[in-house]
């Protein structure tokens, strides 16, 4: 590896770990802001919409922005944004303004939902300048930064720092880690040009809508399923466990926080896995794991047992996102938009799935809701051949399909004028 992809594959580690520092800080102080505001449970559920909004806004104009301007600005822009962000949460926080607070909440979600497709799009070309998986560390950096800034958080919570100084002081750090890994970030990569080509037919090049692409909706699919997992998993796994199994409030935590462990630990062995076993493999491996631990904590009656549940819960989890979005960075000509639309169905799932398996809750029970999940789960272990790499024709290379134990191909995966255009302009300047 040379000297300036391996600076930028730092770069990368840093950019990822930021957005889970920074999420992980405020998350931590909700109930603080929530005093601060003197806000009902309903109002802040109105403040933490503006979350949402701007993460969708975020996600749907990332790959936009992308394919026109390429990756450097998005995530330059949408990391601003997070830091940003921070400190008008503390300031409104301190100022008990809750528009400001609402108003910062929602620049945080544009700006990690537009950096995030930009970020994935990075990973998926250091992935092919290489030709072996990085995006599972990549997010496993955005798991260490979550259990940094969570931890940084419980020991603000418990000294009565104030919150405005505690994310104002995050904000800080943030700012210092993108002055720093942000000139490891080329220029070009990820933007298209209309060239005005023609085919070997004669007739005009014309982009396929992605979202015509069956293999790419595939993929969606298996977004889906693993997204749900994870964020089931963020939002309801304490009350599942306290609820569900009758454990008290701190071993509720304390489930959680072996979630969080199993899923750092996956990701950052993802890498050797897939470069060892082939990535179409370790996703049926983690939607086999995930499903499991699932059924146990769903069905099993001693709690123990679903306890220990929750650690392969937690490892199946922890690559189907990076790994379904690898497959999508690759899996056709601008790979911008295909990486957006899958984590728009990601995103979506993370948003729209934890609340909808609350409604559930009310009537069936969280045991009973988890149901939903199981089910997405196992459909994603049949899915799992669409995530594999595509194989390479014989004159240009050796490496094996997704299935095998070969490194990842480094050749663009479709042949052709309109592919070897695409491959050119990923690639980094000199």
């Amino acid at each position: 590896m040379d000297l300036a992809t391996l600076r930028r594959r730092r770069s990368l580690f840093l950019l990822f770990l930021l957005p889970g520092l920074s999420i992980s800080s405020w998350v931590t102080r909700t109930p603080d802001i929530r005093d601060a505001l003197g806000a009902s449970t309903g109002q802040m559920g109105l403040i933490l919409f503006g979350l949402s909004v701007g993460s969708m806004l975020g996600i749907l104009s990332s790959g936009a922005l992308v394919s026109r301007y390429g990756t450097r600005p998005v995530v330059g822009l949408g990391t601003v944004l997070v830091v940003v962000s921070l400190a008008i949460i503390g300031v409104g926080t301190l100022s008990a303004t809750t528009p400001v607070v609402t108003l910062g909440l929602a620049l945080f979600g544009a700006g990690m939902g537009s950096g995030e497709v930009a970020l994935n799009v990075e990973g998926a070309e250091i992935e092919r300048i290489t030709g072996r998986a990085v995006l599972p560390a990549l997010h496993g950096f955005f798991s260490l930064g979550t259990a940094i800034g969570a931890t940084l958080g419980i020991v603000c919570t418990a000294t009565r720092l104030p919150v405005h100084g505690h994310l104002l002081a995050i904000a800080s750090v943030a700012a210092v880690i993108l002055i720093g890994a942000f000139g490891g970030i080329p220029a070009g990569v990820g933007r298209r040009e209309d060239t005005g080509r023609a085919t070997a037919d004669g007739g005009a090049a014309a982009a396929r809508p992605v979202w015509r692409d069956t293999r790419l909706l595939l993929i969606g699919g298996v977004v889906l399923a693993m997204a749900l997992a994870e964020g089931a998993a963020n939002d309801w796994l304490p009350l599942l466990m306290v609820d569900g199994h009758g454990l008290d409030a701190s071993l509720g935590s304390v489930m959680y926080a072996g979630f969080a462990a199993a899923m750092a630990t996956g990701r950052f062995s993802g890498t050797v896995l897939v470069n060892r076993f082939g990535r179409a493999t370790v996703m049926r491996a983690s939607a086999v794991s995930g499903a499991a631990g699932l059924a146990l904590v769903i069905f099993a009656g001693n709690p123990v047992l679903a306890g220990c549940a929750v650690l392969l819960w937690g490892l199946g989890a922890s690559l189907g996102f990076p790994l379904a979005l690898s497959a999508a960075g690759e899996s056709g000509p601008d790979p911008a938009a295909r990486v957006s639309l899958a984590s728009i169905i990601g995103y979506t799932a993370f948003l729209v799935g934890p609340p909808g398996l609350g409604f559930l809750g009310e009537h069936y029970g969280l045991r009973g809701a988890m149901v939903v999940v199981l089910v997405c789960v196992i459909g994603a272990i049949f899915l799992a051949p669409a995530v594999g790499s595509r194989p390479v024709p014989p004159d240009r290379g050796t490496e094996r399909d997704g299935d095998g134990a070969a490194p990842l191909p480094q050749a663009a995966p479709e042949a052709g004028e309109a592919a070897a255009e695409v491959t050119a302009e990923r690639r980094p300047a000199p």
